[in-house]
């Protein structure tokens, strides 16, 4: 017994210096996380969502109409219904009053319900300092610059912080449309205005394409920290299994006794192509819009 006693103060403690470390980052994440929360609970204004404005969203589970998955890790989670929000806003020079700021679990971003002059109801995607009471206009000419007003590109003055845009006039909003996502109007350029995107591209878009005023709501998004495997799969995640775990007919890197490195120079994809640092993108027709590309990390 004395020596099994022995043996066990002979176990060297871990450092305090370390755990102390260790304590204040796990601190730091969930105070991160507290204030995040606390955010989001004074933005939002209701719970239940607009029923008329609520379509059922069916679960494919990653797979395609044969039954076929085409996207791996998917299924599962949480039931959702869909909220119609409405990308276009092609009601023009209506005003229009919010009535409440809501969560919505497919974006990342808040959504607003507005209710026109009209009676009739809708959901916007919600920018940031979006008010309860405050009216919004979506017009084809020049209206007060104003978060959640909506104008084409040629009337917003340079300078100004955009989402929400269209890349075909008409078509509806197709990027920045992220959570505290934005996009700035750095000049005009004859039948084009010059944006920056989120990503740092500088890109040409057409001045008659439409663009909401305004940084995008819950910009404290990027400060969530998932934190357990259980919350990942009620958003519809299933694991991810290392390639190295596999056998070698189910990927590339599979195979070998024991813990074997993935014996190839470059790591692969399941399918064979190369997984870092290769180039899939090919010569697009929109290649002539992008002004300034993207600085790579």
């Amino acid at each position: 017994m004395k020596e099994k006693n022995k043996k066990i103060k002979d176990i060297p403690k871990k450092d305090e210096s370390l755990l102390k470390k260790e304590e204040s980052s796990v601190s730091e994440i969930s105070e991160k996380e507290i204030e995040a929360k606390k955010a989001c609970s004074k933005v939002l204004t209701k719970k239940e969502p607009e029923k008329s404005l609520t379509t059922p969203l069916k679960k494919k589970a990653g797979r395609n109409t044969r039954g076929v998955i085409t996207v791996r890790h998917r299924g599962g989670g949480a039931k959702r219904l869909y909220r119609l929000v409405d990308f276009k806003r092609e009601k023009h020079d209506v005003k229009a009053e919010v009535l409440a700021l809501e969560y919505d679990p497919n974006r990342s971003s808040f959504i607003a319900l507005i209710k026109y002059d009209d009676g009739k109801k809708s959901y916007i995607l919600a920018p940031e300092k979006l008010k309860i009471g405050q009216k919004v206009i979506s017009s084809a000419n020049r209206v007060k610059p104003v978060p959640g007003n909506r104008m084409p590109l040629k009337h917003i003055p340079l300078g100004t912080t955009v989402s929400n845009i269209e890349l075909t006039p008409g078509k509806g909003g197709q990027i920045v449309k992220a959570a505290g996502t934005y996009a700035l109007i750095l000049a005009r350029d004859g039948q084009f205005t010059h944006l920056k995107m989120p990503s740092g591209e500088i890109r040409k878009i057409k001045e008659t394409s439409m663009a909401t005023v305004g940084q995008l709501s819950n910009a404290e998004h990027s400060n969530i920290v998932i934190g357990k495997a259980g919350r990942k799969r009620h958003m519809g995640v299933r694991p991810t299994v290392r390639g190295k775990a596999m056998n070698p007919v189910d990927h590339p890197h599979g195979g070998g006794e024991g813990r074997q490195p993935i014996g190839l120079k470059h790591p692969k994809t399941p399918w064979g192509a190369p997984a870092l640092g290769y180039k899939t993108r090919k010569a697009k027709s929109s290649d002539k819009f992008i002004v300034k590309r993207r600085k790579r990390r």
